[in-house]
């Protein structure tokens, strides 16, 4: 069963995976030492139980470094262990007086590092995810100018690019924001919408290509991005309910002595939704690139070529895989972003008496409901 798991954890190491040679020079030592055939296989068997027990230790190290956030962007040249490291800049934020902010040497002596919040400094060093960020969005307003329909005076773009755009905008628009929002508040929201969809995309997109890596693959930018929909979302609601409509609501409409219940319930599913939202897209964009990882490694680990006749066309897969995944992670944010501001608009219509309204006439102001939550099921 250990080296099943130890195969599992292996499948994606790179050209870091190489035995040691300092564990194998150690059991040949103990083999000199004790002598005869059974020093042999006890050294033969510690050697082999270190370096299985370094190789792991490598090969999560190994994939933890590339898929995590640095302070460091890394040039690496396939196959090779020769790369050249960009150092990006690093400061602080002093919050608390007197607190000394410069970059200082690690414990573990891993680099440079900015102290924390607990010595009165807010980090706010540049790192490969934010560089991601800024180049996705340099990306997308490049895109938006150059590909939109700016002559007013041709209803209709001309280019494939620029009808790519109009097909994903007017999607966002009528699917997502009008089917979910309604008619009258759709509108007010489809920019936000068409931001969040765009903006994701773009970081998704990026992590594809060649020392590159995906902004959402980091829970604090996806985080962001859900704390974004849930300040809308709580404007929503007050702004369509009030704001004694919108506490009003908080209790649920049950009872005076159920409240003590109901309002904490309904406070903790105010913040179950952008928990939700960050958790969904970063381990769905996470995932898929360590999967890719193990794949590859699957050939250093085994040690044999052969092994690239079937790890290779699976890497691929999930390289394709990942590209669709990339448009439908930007899809269900952006959905349930709808969804979840299309509720909050819901407030208004349930503070107003509505209801009735709708049971006499086809329940017409909760279709955008409805469907909203049909939706969810689906995805």
């Amino acid at each position: 069963m250990r080296k099943a798991m130890v195969l599992l954890v292996g499948l994606m190491a790179g050209v870091a995976f190489a035995a040691p040679q300092d564990d194998e020079q150690h059991g040949s030592e103990a083999t000199e030492a004790h002598g005869g055939e059974h020093g042999a296989a006890a050294g033969h068997a510690a050697g082999g139980e270190t370096r299985l027990e370094k190789e792991e230790e490598d090969v999560a190290g190994y994939i933890l470094h590339h898929v995590s956030d640095s302070n460091e962007y890394e040039l690496e040249v396939p196959l090779s262990r020769n790369h050249s490291a960009i150092h990006l800049p690093q400061f602080g934020l002093p919050v608390r007086a007197g607190a000394d902010c410069s970059p200082r040497e690690t414990e573990h002596g891993h680099g440079l590092s900015v102290p924390g919040w607990s010595e009165g400094c807010l980090d706010l060093s540049i790192t490969k995810h934010t560089v991601m960020m800024w180049l996705a969005a340099a990306l997308l307003i490049f895109s938006l100018l150059a590909f939109s329909n700016r002559d007013k005076t041709k209803l209709v773009p001309r280019g494939t690019t620029a009808n790519l755009f109009e097909m994903l905008v007017l999607f966002v628009r009528d699917e997502l924001a009008i089917k979910n929002i309604g008619k009258e508040e759709g509108p007010r929201y489809t920019p936000y919408l068409l931001t969040a969809f765009f903006f994701i995309l773009f970081m998704n997109l990026l992590g594809l290509f060649p020392w590159m890596a995906s902004a959402t693959g980091n829970i604090a930018v996806t985080l962001g991005l859900a704390l974004c929909t849930f300040v809308i979302t709580q404007i929503a609601g007050i702004r369509a309910a009030g704001f004694g409509g919108y506490l009003a609501h908080l209790t649920g409409g049950v009872a005076w002595w159920l409240w003590p219940i109901m309002i904490p319930v309904e406070i903790l599913g105010l913040f179950t939704k952008p928990f939700a939202l960050t958790i969904r897209l970063f381990a769905n964009m996470l995932a898929g690139h360590i999967v890719i990882f193990f794949l590859l490694g699957l050939i250093f680990m085994l040690g044999n070529p052969a092994v690239a006749l079937v790890s290779v066309p699976f890497a691929m897969g999930i390289y394709l895989l990942e590209l669709f995944v990339a448009f439908v992670q930007a899809y269900v944010f952006t959905m349930l972003s709808a969804l979840f501001i299309g509720m909050s608009v819901a407030m208004g219509h349930h503070g107003h008496g509505e209801h009735a309204h709708a049971d006499e006439h086809g329940k017409e102001p909760g279709h955008s409901h409805d469907h909203g939550k049909a939706h969810v099921l689906g995805s």
